[in-house]
């Protein structure tokens, strides 16, 4: 990647997703913004920051007389610094025809600008200290956003809400830092050296605000990136029209005949912001031919490989040997039961073996092996009953029952970041219960402080910056 830091290019890109809309933008950043921007439409008035001007984009390069207009254009012009990249910036908004898009694209390059990297106008307003890192990989997140609840969160960290938290804890440490590398240099000076117990009580209370970031990431990595639940269990006992109504359409085809369902279907949806893939998987039995086989042994992937687990039982009908094996084997796991047809067993219908594991009392008592740890939730797909009571269950399993609080850890660099701060920090701690030098002390609290300088982008490498940007789309 271009090293943006020198700020003798202008770079250039469409910003908005290819393909034909309503309205595409071509943006320009660099000292030969505005410059360009001039010769690629006819402006009806001059640029003036921070000004919508209306343009006329022509067939051929301006000033020719003889070009026609194409489209209409809204010019918008930010002199620096005042800018998303502190550079002078200009945005065409033209109609989103491609063809109008890359003629404009086409002749700014022509005109000595450079097609953006993916991620570098971002980067550049990083590096220009428009924004922390935690700040621009939010960015990114917002446009990657699925759910609401993701949005939010993005949205969150754009506002600097991880940069608040890891703020007074930065403030605490540089305080530390600063008190003990006093002592040592002023030691001649009778400058009273800071006593052990107040190296460790300061110590002690950077400590919990960290951790109790770092514990935000559990909850914060699945608002991120979601989770996968696979819906398991005999032909027939609902799976598939279970499946429906959590997707909220028909998606799946529904049939009382066993074994309908011969592959895997997946769709994501949002449970309380929270994105999900659902996989209904094929009925778990001993199958006669060839095509239902290959069916039950992707169920049998899909099961190992997902976060969480509804294991679908038929009310109807007692547990055979199968469902035995399959609540045995997802006892230790994220997992739910739906008793599914509940609304069959109100009809008179037999009940064998449900009674312990929905806890009702008017149920027959029965003896269970095993999975007594399992919730277990009386549904009907026909009814809609049990259904409110299933997403809480499913919900309370994805989030741990976790809350989202501003400011959460959702990424694995964030947390390695925080977790090296703590981890540096125990160490400073042990160090000066040990009556250790101050010298090495500072250097445990400096590997905290490059920890959390690392969070925010102060002191992190150029390789892992080209890393996080280079996953940006381009024009962002």
């Amino acid at each position: 990647m271009a090293d943006p830091e020198t700020g003798n290019d202008t770079i250039t890109a469409i910003s908005t997703p290819p393909g034909r809309g309503g309205i595409g933008i071509v943006r320009l950043s660099g000292p030969e913004a505005a410059s360009i921007a001039v010769q690629l439409v006819r402006l009806h008035h001059p640029l003036e920051h921070a000004r919508a001007r209306l343009a006329d984009v022509l067939d051929a390069p301006h000033p020719d007389a003889a070009a026609q207009r194409i489209d209409e254009a809204v010019v918008t012009f930010y002199a620096a610094p005042h800018s998303y990249t502190a550079e002078d910036l200009v945005e065409i908004a033209a109609h989103g025809s491609p063809v109008v898009l890359e003629l404009l694209l086409d002749r700014a390059l022509s005109l000595g600008a450079r097609l953006a990297e993916p991620g570098e106008f971002t980067e550049r307003a990083f590096l220009a200290g428009r924004m922390d890192l935690t700040q621009a990989e939010a960015v990114r997140d917002l446009i990657d956003a699925q759910t609401l609840t993701q949005a939010r969160q993005a949205a969150s960290q754009m506002g600097g809400a991880l940069s608040r938290r890891v703020g007074p804890v930065k403030q605490g440490l540089v305080e530390l830092v600063a008190l003990l590398e006093a002592g040592i240099d002023f030691a001649e000076d009778d400058v009273e050296v800071t006593p052990q117990a107040e190296i460790a009580r300061r110590i002690h209370e950077l400590t919990p605000p960290l951790a109790v970031l770092e514990a935000s990431f559990a909850r914060g990595r699945i608002l991120h990136d979601g989770l996968t639940l696979a819906i398991v269990g005999r032909p027939n006992a609902g799976k598939s029209s279970l499946f429906n109504c959590l997707v909220e359409r028909d998606r799946v085809l529904v049939n009382a005949t066993p074994g309908t369902t011969r592959d895997t279907v997946t769709e994501r949806i949002s449970l309380d912001g929270i994105p999900l893939e659902l996989v209904d998987t094929a009925g778990l039995r001993e199958a006669p031919g060839e095509v239902e086989q290959m069916g039950i042994a992707r169920s049998r992937e899909a099961l190992a490989d997902a976060a969480l687990v509804v294991v679908v039982l038929d009310a109807t009908e007692p547990l055979n040997d199968e469902e035995r094996r399959l609540l045995a084997a997802v006892e230790d796991r994220p997992a739910v039961v739906a008793v599914n047809k509940s609304d069959l067993i109100e009809a008179g219908q037999p009940q064998p073996d449900y009674a312990d594991m929905l806890g009702a009392p008017s149920f027959p008592r029965s003896v269970r092996k095993g999975w007594e740890s399992i919730p277990a939730v009386a549904t009907s797909a026909l009814t809609g009953e049990g259904l409110p009571a299933l997403r809480e269950r499913i919900l309370a399993l994805a989030t741990g029952g976790a809350a989202s609080e501003p400011g959460m850890l959702t990424s694995l660099r964030h947390k390695q970041a925080i977790a090296a701060a703590l981890a540096a920090l125990a160490d400073a701690a042990k160090a000066n219960a040990a009556g250790i030098p101050h010298e090495m002390i500072l250097l445990d609290l400096y590997r905290a402080l490059w920890a959390l300088d690392s969070l925010t982008g102060q002191t992190t490498p150029d390789d892992i910056l080209n890393l996080i940007f280079s996953t940006f789309c381009i024009g962002k």
